[in-house]
């Protein structure tokens, strides 16, 4: 049989549901912590025939156990942010290479090759600390463009500034990916028309500023930077894979993962449409670790795949990433 890493990038509507309950299958016998989580719900593997029927690992997990499919050692491993006090999740990652050129395949499926853009990554408190998926994946996108002017901007707000005017006369689009109080800190400073241009933000104020709704925040930045819309990413520690907003509200999940709602009530019970409940993310790209997550997020799923991120469920940690309640 084929390898699941070989079978990624053959996955398509047809054939998904087959090479998830594979997955499925495969993950149970080889990863001891799901395999244990599936035995102790009493679910026979090969009773299972649906997407809906799959039962969801929840994601606090990866604050307790070091989820590995297979015998492996791991290349690095990303933990979250969170606040202090917190425990964190770690996910310890087999092949980084994979990673990145992974997740250089969700980005350029939405919006085109790298070599396109010039990268200005404005991701303060994300630098200041280690094991960071988003900055290492960032660090390989500004690699990737070629451009001299992408890079990662601290608090260097003037060079920023300097390198986002020099950039605009290129014929390269640009793209401004920061951390929400980060981009708001530099749009008071310095007013820059990024029309044309890409603006994306991660979410989350840190601390750092008071925190504002998402239709509000994209209000601000679009005001400021002179842009139509705001991008967004729907990544995390525990993800691989990626979904993006094309401005606007709604996810576009990448070909290489499916969104699930399930009833907040009842867990096993998913596969709601056009209602809100937990989301459930099917990573196929996690062949490694754990390719079923049950999230802390709640959601609503629209009949044609995108999804919406509605907040936090009750009782759910804060995490660096985290999209602000509407």
């Amino acid at each position: 049989m084929k390898s699941f890493k070989s079978l990624l990038y053959s996955l398509n509507e047809q054939n998904a549901t087959d090479i998830a309950l594979r997955l499925f299958r495969h993950q149970v016998e080889h990863n001891p912590v799901y395999g244990s989580y599936i035995r102790n719900l009493r679910i026979d593997p090969l009773n299972v025939s649906s997407l809906e029927a799959i039962p969801f690992l929840p994601i606090s997990f990866f604050k307790t156990h070091a989820l590995k499919t297979g015998s492996w050692n791991r290349e690095t491993v990303f933990t979250s942010s969170g606040t202090t006090g917190l425990t964190t999740s770690s996910h310890e990652i087999a092949d980084l290479n994979f990673y990145l050129t992974h997740a250089e395949k969700c980005f350029t499926h939405f919006f085109g090759p790298l070599d396109q853009y010039h990268i200005f990554a404005l991701m303060p408190s994300y630098l200041e600390r280690n094991g960071s998926s988003l900055i290492e994946m960032l660090r390989h996108f500004i690699n990737r463009t070629g451009s001299a002017d992408s890079g990662f901007y601290l608090y260097n707000h003037e060079e920023l500034a300097r390198n986002l005017e020099r950039a605009k006369k290129s014929n390269r689009k640009i793209i401004l990916w920061g951390v929400a109080f980060a981009l708001l800190d530099f749009a008071e400073k310095f007013s820059i028309d990024l029309s044309g241009g890409l603006v994306f933000e991660t979410g989350g104020m840190k601390g750092r500023r008071k925190e504002v709704t998402r239709e509000e925040l994209h209000r601000q930045l679009k005001r400021c930077f002179n842009v139509s819309e705001v991008h967004s990413e729907y990544g995390m520690t525990e993800l691989l894979s990626q979904a993006y907003t094309k401005g606007g509200e709604l996810f576009f999940p990448s070909p290489w993962m499916k969104i699930l709602v399930r009833e907040t009530t009842d867990p096993l019970e998913k596969g709601l449409i056009s209602k809100g409940g937990g989301l459930n993310v099917i990573d196929f790209a996690n062949f490694d670790s754990i390719a079923f997550i049950e999230t802390e997020d709640a959601g609503k799923l629209n009949p044609d795949g995108t999804f919406e991120v509605l907040g936090r469920l009750d009782n759910s940690d804060v995490r660096g990433c985290n999209l602000m309640v509407e």
